[in-house]
Order: structure tokens, then sequence, then C-alpha cells
């Protein structure tokens, strides 16, 4: 007998609408899942499946059983019994003996594992967006699948009868009559000619009536092949074979700038992750290639990778220029702007060194804004900095200076953030120019 093993990645027993009221049940403890996932997600790989554990007793469905508590007796039939029969007493389970409920105590007793299930990308953008406010439509943009177009990719034996293509057909019909040595009509028609003119003349002799015989022996093989080696057979046909593929888009690079003094703490650095997370989102959507460049600065920029842009410590002042000659170089020296479609974001807390504002200006107008598709600036700040900067004309002498570049670019945006709902907004205009002023 056969054994089946589930290596599913999701339980068994739990079809779809079985998982999607499951997933509602225990809404609160999946976010709580995802949103802790985030810290050790990658901006790369965020909207890929993720396992996840949760609680066993937010798995518990509701269902109809005896009250434990009730008096009296009860006659009940219980299936699966092994072990007892009539007139045996069963020990009641205990239920605590003063040992409390720590880890001690329930080594000796039962306990619940987590329950670790696999969310499908979907799922964790449902998840992740919901948390971010996203109206329905921005969520369709997001969640949309490739397009492909259909592509020559050869020859196949089997298709479509408007799909033929005769010239193959004909090839491969007259390399096997070739290889078969199918008779030609023509050496047939020179035989019945000669028979015909044999018979036709005088009374033939003994060596006449041997040649008509061999002649007429000889047509009637002839003929019988080329029954048997017909003109046209199903072997030759061949069809035009067409396969789907993604249709090529431009490339893009994503540049994530981020201030890592001591002024941006773990609160903030999360809040930009989300922010680069979204972004990178949006962008791996519409971008077959994309690459991603991190660049963090104090007193001076440097590239780096993921995991040291959102988790090294250093300490030092803030000069926002450096960032910004860090990426006009590496926009130089990699990414030719005929070539690549350059979008920026950039998370600061607003604070620079006096005077370095005016320096950043002149960078964005002169030699970034011009090869950018789009440069999206966030500033993170507590609520109660929210409140006090209510206007968008007020705010530290950074974000002035950036808001005159707003004024002068339009692919230029400009957004105050203080918790994971605000972050949004930044990507509204962002989508509304999607379709009309983007390349590629």
């Amino acid at each position: 007998m056969a054994n089946f093993i589930d290596r599913r990645l999701n339980p068994k027993g739990k079809s779809l609408a079985n998982r999607q009221r499951f997933i509602r049940r225990a809404r609160g403890e999946i976010k709580e899942a995802v949103q802790k996932s985030l810290k050790d997600r990658t901006v790369s790989d965020f909207a890929k499946d993720q396992k996840i554990s949760i609680p066993t007793k937010s798995t518990k469905e509701p269902r109809f059983r005896h009250d434990p508590t009730a008096g009296g007796e009860h006659e009940r039939v219980l299936p699966g019994n092994k072990d007892f029969i009539e007139g045996d007493q069963i020990k009641k389970p205990r239920q605590g003996d003063g040992q409390g409920r720590g880890k001690d105590a329930a080594q000796g007793g039962e306990f619940d594992d987590d329950f670790s299930f696999t969310l499908s990308q979907d799922e964790i953008l449902d998840i992740f967006f919901e948390d971010l406010e996203l109206p329905n439509l921005i969520k369709t943009a997001l969640k949309e699948i490739k397009v492909y177009n259909w592509r020559r990719a050869g020859m196949t034996t089997s298709g479509s009868p408007n799909q033929i293509n005769l010239v193959r057909t004909m090839r491969n019909s007259f390399g096997r009559r070739l290889a078969m040595r199918r008779p030609k009509e023509e050496d047939i028609e020179v035989l019945r000619q000669r028979l015909t003119t044999l018979k036709c003349g005088a009374t033939p002799d003994s060596d006449k009536r041997e040649e008509i015989a061999e002649l007429e022996e000889e047509i009637a093989r002839l003929e019988h092949k080329r029954k048997w080696v017909p003109f046209l057979d199903p072997v030759d046909v061949r069809f035009n074979a067409f396969v789907r593929e993604p249709v090529p888009t431009s490339q893009a690079v994503m540049f994530c700038l981020m201030d890592v003094s001591g002024s941006m703490g773990e609160r903030e650095k999360d809040l930009a992750k989300r922010f680069f997370m979204l972004l990178h989102l949006f962008l791996k959507r519409r971008y077959e290639r994309l690459d991603i460049v991190f660049i963090r600065h104090t007193h001076d920029a440097q590239e780096v990778d993921e995991h040291t842009f959102f988790y090294s410590r250093q300490s030092g002042g803030t000069i926002v220029s450096t960032a910004l000659e860090e990426m006009k170089k590496i926009v130089h020296e990699r990414y030719a702007t005929g070539e690549w479609n350059i979008y920026a974001a950039q998370a600061s807390d607003g604070y620079t060194q006096t005077g370095d504002a005016s320096r950043c200006v002149d960078l964005l107008n002169q030699e970034l804004m011009p090869m950018c598709q789009y440069y999206a600036y966030i500033e993170i700040l507590d609520e109660r900095e929210m409140e006090v900067f209510s206007s968008e004309e007020s705010g530290a002498e950074l974000w002035r200076a950036y808001r005159t570049v707003a004024r002068d670019w339009k692919n230029f945006a400009t957004k105050r953030i203080a918790k994971p709902q605000d972050i949004f907004p930044v990507f509204r205009e962002l989508f509304a120019k999607e379709g009309t002023e983007a390349k590629g």
C-alpha cells in the first residue's frame, strides 16, 4: 500500500475558504508576526512568500462540546476508546498543584507549540498595505501580474491549422520521400510509354512478351510503393511555435539615502525601512531589472550593504550633501542616464550642518534632478513635532531648502512622517504621475 506524505507548506485539511476565514480570525496575531518580521527581512525580498509562527491558542476554532462543569451522571458514546472498559475509573487530569505555569512546570504537563504556516505574497502585501492605509485602487496596481507577449520559438509538431508552416512542411516531405526513394511519376510514365509501344507493335515474339511482363510487374511495384510512401505524411507537418515571455522593460536603479547619526534611532530607521520597502515594491512591479544602492551618511557618506545600512551604529555630525555627492559619483560611474531610470529615496530627521542646506539645493538642481526619474524625501519627526510643524513651509533649514527644490521640480516630493500610516501620502503623487511622465 502506498504511503502519501504531505509536504505542502501549509497545513493539510485547509481549503481556500477555510484559510481565508482563519486569516481573518487570527489577523491580529498574523499582523503582529509580519510587523516583527520586517526587522529581519531585506528590502529586496520583502514581498516573497514568508513562513510565520503564531501562538496555537489563536488557531482554535469554535465547537460544540459538553460542559465539563455540569454535574450529574452522563451516558456518552466516545469513539476511539482503546484503553478502558466498563467499570474502570478514569484519573482526573491535574489542573495545577501550586507549581505555577512557568517553563519548568510545562515540562511535566501539556503545553502548546507555536503554529507555523506560510503566507503568500499577496497575503503579505494585503497586511502591509493595511498598515499603510493604501486605497484599493493602488493595491491592485501594486499587485498586478506581469504582462506577457507571444514570441516565435521555432517549430512544433502540433498546433492550430492556421499556424502550419508550409515551407518547413514541404521540405520535410521532400526529405522523407527522397530518403525512402519514392518513385517519381515521370519514371513510371516512361515505363508506361514503353509498355504501350510494345503492345501496339507487330505480334510480339517471346522476348517481347517477357519484356512486357517485366514492365507490367515493375509498374505495379512502383505504383504500390508510391501509395506506401505518400506525398504528404502527418509526420511532415510543422507548425509555427510561440512562447510567452515577459514584456521587456527598461532597467532602473533605486538609491536609498539615510542619515545614520545618533539622532536617528530605531523608530526612525524602522519607518525609513518601511518607506524604502514600499518604493522598492512599486519599482519592482514595473522594471524587470532593478538595482538598489544604499548610501548612509553622518559627516561623510559611503555606499554599504543593506544590513550595514539599517543596523550598523556610527557616530558623527550630520552633513547631508556628502550623501548627494556620493550618489552623483555612483551614477556617473555605473548608471548612464540614457540607459537607466534613476529613483532616489532619502530619509532624515531634518538636521544638517549650518550652511549645508544651500549646498544640497545646488547639487539637486544642477546635478541630480536632471538625471532622476523621481526623488522622494521624507523627514521623520515625532508626533509632537508634527503638531508644531503643521505648515508645509515651516521647519528646519534642510526642510525649507528642499521645499524650494520641490517648487522647481515636479518629480521631487517632500513629506513628513511620524508613524506608519503617514508613509503613503508620499506615493500618492508618484502614482498620479505614473503613465504620463514616466520614462520607459
